[in-house]
């Protein structure tokens, strides 16, 4: 059995791939015998991923056992400039048609099972060539407003996975509503393991900070706008990004006191059980509103401000935001509109009000969906036991 995997490269689209991998596994342990009872060898199943050029998701996913391979791929810039207009150019009319070609090739020669889409214009290759070559296809959208790839994509589709009940453009007979997979490990993590993780005081209520898996500059900068006065109040786990990581520590000790640097603990990433061990000790959680980090938050029962990126596709970080927040599970504020000042007075308000922040975080868990990946995955293997 194979299961060709695709997405559009970015940590938003191989999480969820890593969650429901690891459900296929569970599920084919179990599912996977043979008319006379004898498991099948775990070697006749075969997960596959091709994708954009990805180190970040190629070492996740072949952490998970997966075969990845990479194939061009184009992206639409929907903004006009000289240079936007000439990336336009190369990528619909070079690098599309070579993705595509590659694509073909691997669709007929490895001859999967199956193709599963999580979207972006990376997987648009792929999922053109598997519906060329009459393989079935299954997608995730994980955000409100679909991008242009998926709803290309959409046509082609057995079945489309989606996150928000609110999901726009899909056709309501072919769309099952599951949320957004995560790795359902991040919900193991011990307070007390978090304390000795990251050498954490215990004498002040904490706050992680992050935005997404590659960081988020802004958040970076709001953040070292009022960092002592944030750490008179708070302590802090931040995931500053890897390109960010140097800059940003480096100027935390610009305005940091020597006694304060303890309140403050920053890392470029966190890896899964880091990740695990700071959504359970967190108070609070800063974040970007990917429809990952939203589930995220969800499943792990904690309030959040969410900051949603401006400049997102379809500004769909702002919906998923604005519908999240209707469930009164988080606070957002448009970076467009925040001020440190103000960011930092809402901080102080939603952590002197811990009712508030307790049912905040009760209607977080209310909202999540964290068997999403094990759903998606029970789907596939069922499709393909048939």
């Amino acid at each position: 059995m194979k299961i060709l995997f695709t997405g559009g490269g970015t940590g938003g689209h191989i999480f969820p791939l890593v969650a429901i991998c690891r459900e296929i596994r569970k599920i084919y342990s179990v599912k996977g015998r043979g008319p006379n009872g004898t498991l099948r060898p775990q070697e006749d199943l075969q997960l596959l991923y091709i994708g954009p050029k990805d180190p970040f998701g190629e070492f996740l996913l072949s952490q998970e056992g997966v075969t990845v391979k990479s194939i061009f791929a184009g992206k639409l810039r929907r903004y006009i400039s000289p240079l936007a207009i000439l990336q336009n150019f190369i990528d619909i009319f070079l690098k599309f048609p070579i993705g595509f070609l590659q694509a073909v090739f691997y669709v007929f020669f490895l001859a999967p099972d199956l193709v599963f889409s999580k979207g972006g214009y990376g997987a648009l290759p792929l999922v053109l060539s598997a519906w060329l070559l009459q393989t079935p296809i299954f997608l995730h959208e994980s955000d409100i407003t679909p991008g242009l790839s998926n709803k290309i994509a959409s046509k082609f589709s057995l079945i489309i996975f989606t996150s928000f009940s609110e999901t726009e453009y899909f056709p309501l007979e072919r769309m099952v509503l599951v949320g957004n997979p995560i790795r359902r490990e991040l919900l193991s993590g011990s307070s007390e393991e978090a304390r000795g993780t990251f050498q954490l005081t215990g004498e002040k209520p904490v706050i992680l900070i992050f935005g997404g898996s590659q960081g988020a500059q802004k958040i970076n900068d709001l953040v070292l706008a009022i960092l002592p006065e944030l750490l008179r109040n708070f302590e802090i786990i931040h995931q500053a990004g890897e390109q960010n990581f140097k800059q940003v520590l480096a100027e935390a000790k610009v305005v940091l006191l020597p006694e304060q640097l303890k309140y403050y603990h920053i890392f470029p990433f966190l890896e899964e059980r880091e990740l695990s061990h700071a959504y359970s000790i967190s108070h609070l959680i800063i974040s970007r509103a990917g429809s990952g980090s939203i589930f995220e938050i969800a499943a792990a029962g904690k309030p959040s401000i969410l900051i949603p990126l401006s400049l997102a596709a379809q500004n769909h970080q702002l919906k998923n935001a604005y519908l999240y927040s209707r469930f009164k599970t988080c606070v957002v504020m448009e970076e467009t509109n925040i001020t440190p000042r103000f960011f930092l007075g809402k901080l102080k308000y939603l952590l002197s009000h811990q009712r508030e922040l307790e049912d905040m975080g009760n209607q977080a868990k209310e909202f999540s969906k964290p068997e999403a990946g094990r759903i998606i995955a029970r789907h596939i293997i069922d499709y393909l036991f048939e």
